[in-house]
């Protein structure tokens, strides 16, 4: 579900109920969101957040991001906020780390500016980095969408600046750990680089090669772009090294007792007979 139009101004919101699980069932709706940052939004787009049914926003950005842009949230306190910074989807601070130690690059010669170029790492391979560092995080991320106790609104939306990678990680161990169809969580992955196509991922961009360093196809694809293999190579990771991503969230702290919760939140119930959503079922059959 597109939710840009009703939460302005956002690029890249969307919501994941009724994505396919495997052998039937949908996600739940009203439990999990994804969007971009949030700072851009208005008044009305504050309202249609509360609107959605949205208590708890999981910031994923680095302290720089979100000095730079905070969010716009609701100011009564009806939306839980979690700052829960995910280190290395920060593009242009990535790049920052590339640069020589005193920050500038507008002095570089050509051989310079293509060795940083050169260690530019590829977007599977930025994202496997952040897997294995970031256990912990996408644990306590996992852990939010447990309904709170006082009975708040359970949506969860998460995201980062552009909510395509960092935010695209988490969604996909989380629709994982739902055990949604593979083929529907690359589905949703791509079409992060559809919504950002055009002016917002010129802006994106700009803020890297504002650094001095030009916009090289594997820059671009870094900062703009979600294609398939990227989150293919992810979810092969988690597979490989920690069998699926229960396995990862229970490397990360979250207990056995958490991940069901977490999963039982993440499904719609479905009857074993007609293998609809139990709460579509009529009463007495």
């Amino acid at each position: 579900m597109d939710l840009s139009t009703m939460l302005e101004v956002t690029h890249n919101a969307r919501g994941l109920a009724g994505l396919p699980l495997v052998g039937g069932g949908t996600v739940r709706a009203g439990v999990l969101y994804r969007s971009d940052a949030l700072s851009s939004l208005t008044p009305v787009g504050v309202e249609q957040l509360a609107s959605l049914g949205i208590g708890t926003v999981v910031d994923l950005r680095t302290e720089g991001e979100r000095r730079r842009a905070p969010d716009a949230l609701p100011t009564d306190g009806s939306v839980r906020f979690i700052s829960l910074p995910v280190q290395g989807g920060a593009m242009d601070e990535l790049v920052q780390q590339l640069l020589p130690s005193d920050g500038r690059s507008g002095s570089l010669a050509h051989d310079q500016i293509q060795n940083i170029v050169d260690q530019v790492p590829l977007l599977s391979d930025l994202y496997v980095t952040i897997l294995e560092n970031s256990a912990a995080a996408f644990a306590t991320a996992a852990r939010s969408i447990v309904t709170p106790a006082d009975g708040s609104p359970p949506g969860v939306l998460f995201h980062c600046t552009a909510g395509k990678d960092r935010t695209g990680l988490v969604s996909a161990i989380l629709l994982m750990l739902a055990d949604v169809e593979r083929r529907a969580i690359v589905e949703d992955y791509t079409r992060t680089g559809e919504n950002l196509a055009g002016p917002f991922a010129e802006q994106l961009l700009g803020l890297i090669t504002s650094l001095g360093i030009p916009a090289v196809p594997r820059l671009r694809a870094l900062a703009t772009e979600s294609p398939a293999d990227a989150i293919e190579t992810a979810m092969e990771w988690l597979d490989r090294v920690h069998g699926g991503a229960a396995g990862y969230l229970r490397a990360g702290g979250l207990s056995d007792a958490e991940i069901e919760s977490v999963r039982t939140q993440l499904r719609d119930a479905v009857d074993p007979l007609t293998m609809k959503p139990a709460d579509l079922i009529p009463a007495g059959g």
